[in-house]
């Protein structure tokens, strides 16, 4: 039995895969979601143009006086509420795969512990690319001019993706800690509604009781639409991007080993 074993080679064992190996492999499983379940980009192209054409057309006219004038101070708002609401998306599918065992197996392999986790960012990055592509297409043909041209929109979007990252932490917590993606959706939202409609995204703040334009003034939400219409309009200021950044940064040292720590809890 040993005379085959005899003529074998002894060979090096292959190289671990590095963490960024481990998480392209993730982020490639997450860009394949979008090839074999394509409708659930229907949520992700009807709501951004849903929200973008209802106000424009039914509340432009009243709030500024034309819709030409809203669109431009509302869309680079519309660009944070699709983000923020787009993040709750990370929260559900991790539940989904939770339930479903996957990570119970990822956690078994020889692997990044982060890994799984590199697949729900990248699922992010797409979303938050294609719904603000979709939103800054709609309000161009609407009329939509961004007074930075094309310089100021990237920084913009580089902006847009980097607030979705520090806010799909929050829902990425939620996903370990509640059992079923509705229940993750429901509490998502419940959080975000308040939080993004009591901003400036919709209208600016001075008609606002006191208590709320308080609130609105410090409001993360509000300080990222700030810093999006200003670069959009190539008037941002490094303060304005720096009150911008706060919130994605905070979430992001804090959640992030928080997430670690919950996933190898389970």
């Amino acid at each position: 039995m040993s005379a085959p074993l005899s003529g074998l080679e002894p060979t090096a064992r292959p190289p671990r895969p590095s963490a960024l190996s481990n998480a392209l492999t993730f982020g490639w499983r997450a860009v394949l979601k979008f090839r074999h379940v394509p409708e659930q980009l229907f949520d992700l192209i009807m709501t951004p143009l849903m929200f973008t054409l209802l106000f424009t057309f039914v509340f432009g006219g009243a709030l500024a006086g034309s819709t030409g004038d809203y669109l431009q101070f509302f869309l680079p708002g519309i660009l944070v509420q699709t983000v923020a609401f787009n993040a709750v998306y990370s929260g559900m599918n991790l539940s989904t795969d939770l339930g479903k065992g996957l990570f119970d197996r990822f956690r078994s392999l020889p692997i990044w512990p982060l890994a799984p986790f590199a697949g729900l960012i990248v699922g992010d990055v797409l979303r938050h690319l294609i719904a603000g592509g979709i939103i800054l297409g709609i309000g161009l043909i609407l009329g939509y001019r961004p007074e930075a041209g094309l310089p100021g929109v990237i920084a913009a979007f580089a902006l847009l993706l980097t607030i979705g990252f520090g806010i799909g932490w929050v829902f990425i917590v939620l996903g370990l800690l509640i059992r079923t993606p509705t229940t993750v959706m429901t509490l998502g939202f419940t959080v975000l509604f308040p939080v993004v409609f009591a901003s400036n995204i919709m209208v600016q703040p001075e008609t606002m009781p006191d208590w709320l334009r308080a609130f609105v003034a410090v409001n993360p939400v509000s300080l990222m639409t700030t810093a999006m219409r200003g670069l959009m309009a190539g008037t941002a200021s490094l303060s304005q991007i720096a009150l911008a950044l706060i919130a994605p940064v905070l979430l992001t040292a804090a959640l992030a080993p928080l997430t670690l720590r919950l996933y190898q809890r389970r």
